[in-house]
C-alpha cells in the first residue's frame, strides 16, 4: 500500500514553524508591513523564503535572476543566502511595489546586491538574452503573471547554467489545478505549464507541496 503524504493542518503548519522557522528581523518587517497591502497574499511564506536562502547557500550561487518582486520580502530571501559579491537582478512592472522593496533592502544593508529593473518583463528579460546574459545565473525564481509562465520559463531556460536551479511559485494555485470544471484562467495555465515541464526532457524536476506549490527545475549539463 503506497505511503500517502501527511495533511499539513493550521496547527501542524504552527509547530513546524515553531521548531525549524527562524525568519531573519528584516524578513519579519517586511512581512509585516506587508500584511495590510490589498495584494498582501502575493508575499511568499516565510518557510519558503528561508527555504529559497538555504537553497541558494547550497548551490553557492552567486548571480541570481528574479522575476516578480512585489514588496521584496523574496529577493530578500535570496540575498542573504549570497556571498558579499553576489548580486541578483530583480524585475517587476511596479514602481510603487518596487520603490518599497528597495527601502526595505537598504534597510537590511543588502541594496548593493541587488539590481532592480523596472518595466515588462517580457520586453527586459530577452534584453539580457541579447546583452549576453545567456547560460549565466545560478538561480533564477519566477513568481509573476501567470499568463506568462510559459514564456518566462524558456526564456529562464536560456539564461540558467548548466546545472542551475529554476524555482516557480504558485504551480499548485490553491489545489486549483486537479479540478476539471475549473473556471480559473490562471489554473488552467499553471495546469498547462506543469504538463510543459513535465514533458521537457532538458531538466529534472520535483514538485513541493509547500505554500501554493514551488516547481523546483534543474537544466541539466548536457542534452541529448
Amino acid at each position: 500500500m503506497p505511503i500517502e503524504s501527511i495533511t499539513v493542518s493550521e496547527k501542524l503548519l504552527s509547530y513546524i514553524r515553531s521548531v525549524s522557522l527562524k525568519e531573519h528581523q528584516s524578513l519579519r518587517m517586511i512581512r509585516e508591513r506587508t500584511e495590510s497591502h490589498p495584494c498582501a497574499k502575493m508575499l511568499i511564506t516565510p518557510e519558503q523564503g528561508q527555504f529559497m536562502t538555504m537553497l541558494v547557500q547550497l548551490i553557492g550561487a552567486k548571480k541570481c535572476l528574479e522575476i516578480g518582486v512585489f514588496t521584496g520580502y523574496s529577493t530578500l530571501a535570496t540575498a542573504l543566502g549570497l556571498p558579499e559579491d553576489g548580486k541578483i537582478i530583480a524585475i517587476d512592472r511596479s514602481r510603487e511595489w518596487t520603490s518599497r522593496a528597495q527601502r526595505h533592502w537598504a534597510e537590511a544593508g543588502v541594496e548593493h546586491k541587488i539590481d532592480l529593473r523596472v518595466g515588462e518583463g517580457m520586453e527586459l528579460i530577452p534584453a539580457l538574452i541579447e546583452n549576453g546574459h545567456a547560460g549565466t545565473f545560478d538561480f533564477i525564481f519566477i513568481d509573476a503573471d501567470k499568463k506568462n509562465y510559459e514564456n518566462y520559463y524558456h526564456l529562464a531556460y536560456t539564461l540558467c547554467k548548466p546545472n542551475g536551479l529554476i524555482m516557480v511559485d504558485n504551480t499548485l494555485w490553491r489545489g486549483t489545478v486537479i479540478r476539471k470544471d475549473c473556471e480559473d484562467l490562471s489554473a488552467r495555465q499553471l495546469k498547462s505549464f506543469n504538463t510543459m515541464i513535465f514533458n521537457d526532457d532538458r531538466v529534472n524536476l520535483t514538485i513541493i507541496p509547500m505554500a501554493d506549490g514551488i516547481h523546483l527545475i534543474r537544466k541539466k549539463e548536457t542534452t541529448k
